[in-house]
């Protein structure tokens, strides 16, 4: 599938890159004989390994559509993947979600211990602001690069992913909501915000109108979090390379819990049409990112 091969080549470069930022610690200067550091690189790099680069492949369809340089579609692409990689690695602790396999693999609490994956996560999240602030393209107004990092900032806190899975943990153990507004909402945070972030950095960085990769990101993100809330209920754990069924368990609401099955795919099929037709205007040269849309909701991890 072209699709599965775009977001694979766009990862490789993606962690290539990390590869290459991260120094391996001056042997001269690490006292503990078993090297310390080069264990807590080898979890940052470990924590980014897998996954479907979604985010990241999201810069760099939207650098490539609006004539943004290479580097700084990396640096934009990297910065979103290392975000990505630190949530993933804080949400699977045992006091979030207590997961103890991601994409097939130990989770990074599992395989290094507690107190090393929330340090990754720490070092991971701090890479990603790295990134932002080394661009250096004169393409792109220093006052543009400013917004974007502080939307990423906004992104992580209580107003964006962290506010999401806040509110996610707290529904654990309390009457199941039935408002889909109120599940929109945190996943909206929880899911779409870095999604939504990814999908405009670029626009942002080069003074495009960004509204069509708002519209566009809004909607695939909700899309997203509905497929995977399908393949909790549908999927595999060999499948999702990650325990499914745990929701129901928990006692949290999803969209399928409130839409059905059947009601769930069509919102999710009505969400990639929205989404597909927010980038009209830029005729075929933004299929690869239609085709990003409709694999979303097709996808089986």
């Amino acid at each position: 599938m072209i699709v599965n091969d775009i977001l694979a080549g766009h990862h490789a470069r993606v962690l290539a890159h990390v590869e290459a930022v991260l120094p391996h610690a001056d042997p001269a200067r690490v006292h503990d004989p078993a090297d310390d550091l080069g264990l807590m690189r080898e979890a940052m790099i470990y924590a980014m390994q897998g996954g479907k680069g979604v985010r990241g492949a999201l810069a760099f369809e939207t650098a490539r559509l609006l004539g943004v340089s290479g580097e700084t579609a990396l640096a934009v692409a990297a910065a979103a993947e290392t975000f990505h990689a630190y949530s993933l690695v804080h949400d699977d602790l045992p006091a979030m979600d207590d997961d103890d396999l991601r994409r097939g693999r130990p989770t990074v609490h599992v395989k290094y211990g507690d107190a090393l994956a929330i340090l990754v996560g720490d070092a991971l999240q701090a890479l990603s602001f790295h990134f932002l602030a080394s661009i250096d393209d004169p393409a792109v107004p220093p006052g543009n690069a400013l917004v974007v990092l502080q939307r990423l900032a906004k992104v992580g806190g209580h107003l964006g992913m962290g506010g999401g899975q806040w509110m996610d943990l707290s529904a654990e153990g309390r009457p199941p909501v039935t408002v889909l507004a109120h599940v929109e909402t945190v996943q909206r945070l929880k899911t779409g915000a870095l999604i939504e972030w990814s999908a405009t950095a670029n626009a942002l960085l080069s003074g495009a109108p960004p509204a069509p990769f708002e519209t566009y990101a809004e909607a695939i993100g909700l899309a997203f979090q509905i497929q995977d809330d399908l393949l909790d209920v549908l999927g595999t754990e060999a499948e999702a390379g990650k325990a499914v069924g745990k929701d129901a368990g928990r006692g949290k609401a999803t969209f399928v819990d409130l839409l059905g099955v059947e009601g769930a795919r069509r919102r999710a099929q009505e969400l990639v049409d929205e989404a597909t037709g927010a980038l009209e205007d830029f005729g075929q040269d933004a299929e690869i990112l239609r085709e990003l849309a409709r694999f979303i909701v097709t996808r089986r991890s």
